[in-house]
Order: C-alpha cells, then structure tokens, then sequence
C-alpha cells in the first residue's frame, strides 16, 4: 500500500507504517543485543558469555526488554482498536450497493437497487462515484478468494456460504487495481480487477449506459456474428438485449467499454479478443472457457459483434 487514495487506507496506512517501524526496530534492538552479548567478553566460551542468572547478570537486560516489548504491543493495539473503530462504518449511509461474487478465476460483479430495472451486471470491472461511500456484498462463488484494492482499503475474505460486507470511498478519480489475495488455484495470479473511480456525474453517466440494453445489429457481418455469439456463446454468456442470456462465464453485455480481457490478463483489443476465443486454455489454464467450434470467418465475425457492444 504505498499510497492512499480513500477514506479507509488513509485510515489504515499510518498504521501499516507504523507497526512495521515498531517490528524493524525490535529486530535491530535484539540483533545488537545479541551482537553485543556475543562480542563483549572475548576470550571466554561462547556458553559462558550468552549465560543468564542473578549469578551471571544480565538480568536487567531482561527486565528492561519486556518493559518496552511490552508498551509497544499495548501502543500497537490501542493503535489498531482505534483505526478498527474508525473505518468499521462510514460516516454517512452508503447510497449504492455492489454485490461482488469470486469465481475462479473472474469477477462477478452485481449492481443493486430497490427499483429491479435498475439493477444490472458486469464483470471484472467496477465503477463508483467519488466522495461517497460505497457498500459491497462479497460473496464466493466456489472457493475462498479475497477481495484487496490495496489504493482504497484492506483485504476481505470472500467464502463460500456467506455475505462478508465492507465499505469503500475513493477521494479522487483514477483506476484502482484489486486483485485476489487468497491462493485460490492454478489461476489465482490472474484474478485481477479494476475499481474505476468516477466523478458522480460520470459515473451516473455510466450507470444509465449499462442499465440500457445493447443494440441489435440489424444485418451483415454484424448480425452474423450476433448469431453465432447467440449460438456458440450464448448457453454461457449473457448480452442484455439479445438471445444470450447464461450465467457460467461473464455477463458481456457493453463488453467493449472493459478495458481487459479475461480478469486482467489482456488488453481488450480486437487482436486479443480473437487470441482468447481461440485458444482460451492456452491463455489461462484450468478456466471453465472450452474452444468453441468456429471457423476463422465466424471468430472473425463473433469478435466484430463483441466490438460494438459499447
């Protein structure tokens, strides 16, 4: 966490500083301690010069020791009590909730609202407005994953079974990498994501963008690639406002306004998108994606449609 940009890590990273300046300095006291003990009578046996008692001295070393051991862990937990109280809510109600589930090895990621139109799905990507709380549901969907965005605040377990809730507020617009901290698999390393802070009024923008369904092409190469996406991609993947409508892999709907591809493994280009169609398991091993059967004119047509969904 090297630096802070919400309301949680500005919270937590004088205390991340601080309990590993109190943790360096107790290994260099004690080094030096030992050095010290070691060194300081030369000419007699090692056993006899590292001996401890009221006979031998030394003892008041000891005292003094788990003295100051002691008031640096009871300063570090009222430290740590502290921060723990402060970032445990927010100030104010958080007005939008995000329910992320973990799959392996991608991101599940579900916008709430009272008002059922309203609510919609995107995946590996999650946009939120600045200046404001934001809530999070945080689900797993197979294993244990956990969810860390190092810039806005802590890690949290993500566990099959249960509903883990956590908060975050980012003070400034700017993307914020996430990523998986709990080992999860032979793909855990590329389970990234992004949180794109926006602006309230962007972000409201782009809200109403994804609440709307994509358009249908009306013929051509376009529709043809609507087609064979409905036919060969469909029974997994979901596009608001056409045919395809699974639920196993990422919703794709305005796919071509995500900046990557496959959880953070590729950019989200035309030539990338082509690559992973076809060779999904080479890419990222062990994922659920199988090659579809598709001729180079038909992957060709699959990746055209898939650019306009913007």
């Amino acid at each position: 966490m090297a630096g802070a940009s919400g309301a949680k890590a500005s919270a937590t990273l004088p205390l991340t500083w601080g309990v590993i300046g109190v943790s360096v300095a107790v290994m260099v006291i004690v080094a030096a301690l030992l050095a010290l003990a070691i060194w300081r009578r030369p000419g007699i046996a090692l056993a006899t010069r590292m001996a401890i008692g009221p006979d031998k001295g030394g003892t008041n070393f000891l005292w003094v020791g788990v003295g100051i051991s002691t008031l640096a862990l009871l300063a570090t937990i009222v430290w740590t009590v502290k921060v723990l109280a402060e970032i445990g809510k927010p100030t104010v109600t958080p007005a939008l909730t995000i329910e992320v589930t973990a799959h392996q090895w991608w991101w599940e990621v579900r916008y709430l609202d009272n008002d059922t139109r309203a609510i919609f799905t995107t995946a590996n990507e999650i946009h939120i407005p600045t200046g404001t709380p934001v809530q999070f549901k945080l689900i797993g969907g197979d294993v244990i994953h956990s969810f860390w965005v190092p810039a806005l605040a802590g890690k949290t377990d993500l566990i099959p079974g249960q509903t883990n809730e956590i908060w975050l507020e980012a003070d400034k617009p700017g993307t914020y990498r996430g990523q998986c901290t709990e080992y999860c698999g032979l793909e855990h390393a590329k389970m990234a994501f992004v949180v794109v802070a926006d602006t309230p009024r962007d972000f409201a923008a782009w809200r109403s963008h994804q609440i709307a369904p994509d358009v249908t092409p009306g013929g051509g190469v376009l529709a043809s690639g609507a087609v064979y996406f409905g036919m060969k991609c469909g029974s997994c993947h979901a596009v608001r406002g056409s045919d395809a409508a699974g639920v196993l892999g990422p919703d794709l709907s305005h796919f071509a306004t995500r900046q990557t591809i496959a959880a953070g493994v590729l950019a989200n280009t035309p030539q990338n998108l082509s690559a992973w169609i076809d060779d999904p398991q080479g890419i990222k091993p062990g994922n659920l994606m199988q090659k579809p059967e598709l001729s180079l004119e038909q992957r060709g047509q699959i990746v055209a449609y898939l650019e306009t969904l913007k």
